[in-house]
């Protein structure tokens, strides 16, 4: 991992690379604020002290608090997308390879980017246009686990009789780690991702 930021159009590059994200300064305060003070706790002067900035300026570059956290919402998801669908196409054809990586590559993005990640707990504070948004792009990658699921169900390699439901729990499990994870903690995002590829390998019956 390198100490040079990166866009989230260069993840295909390497998704198993962390380097810090290119975003504003007011999405990198609003971030930092809103995991320390949550979403309703924060408010756009304390956004804009932080980053030195007036008031009227920061609602030059968005309307209101709830836009500088549907922005951060679109940077989460599409990260998380462009890393999962990278690690997809580098694993070729087999359904097995693929689900390893798409899973792999969920647990680094929930570990390496927990900050970002934690966020989907504030969802309920924005507008229903952009929760509809958000779900689209959460369903995105759900639509990418179930064809890879009902590949390995196809191909005789996994056992499932509720591809829906078994990828739900799937990214739920996964969803969790943003809740608990700690840098420098007892398990590394790469030895938790090796644990949690075998656990979700239980749990579509794959058995090597």
């Amino acid at each position: 991992m390198t100490g040079e930021a990166m866009s989230v159009d260069s993840v295909a590059v390497d998704w198993r690379s962390f380097p810090p994200l290119l975003m504003s300064d007011i999405l990198t305060a609003s971030l930092e604020l809103f995991n320390e003070n949550g979403y309703h706790g924060t408010t756009v002067r304390q956004i804009a002290n932080r980053v030195g900035v007036t008031v009227p300026a920061l609602y030059y570059h968005h309307a209101n608090k709830e836009a500088v956290l549907v922005a951060l919402f679109d940077v989460s998801m599409s990260e998380l997308n462009t890393r999962t669908e990278a690690a997809e196409a580098e694993a070729g054809e087999k359904p097995v390879e693929r689900f390893a990586l798409v899973v792999e590559a969920i647990v680094l993005y929930m570990t390496h980017r927990a900050h970002h990640a934690a966020l989907d707990t504030e969802i309920r504070h924005v507008s229903p246009e952009s929760r509809s948004r958000y779900a689209a792009s959460r369903k995105r990658l759900e639509l990418l686990m179930r064809r890879i699921v009902d590949n390995g169900v196809a191909s005789g390699d996994f056992s499932v009789t509720d591809t829906e439901e078994t990828v739900r729990a799937i990214l739920g499990m996964a969803q969790s780690l943003p809740r608990w994870f700690q840098t420098g903690g007892p398990m590394s995002p790469s030895q938790l991702a090796e644990k949690y590829v075998d656990i979700a390998f239980h749990t579509v019956g794959y058995r090597p």
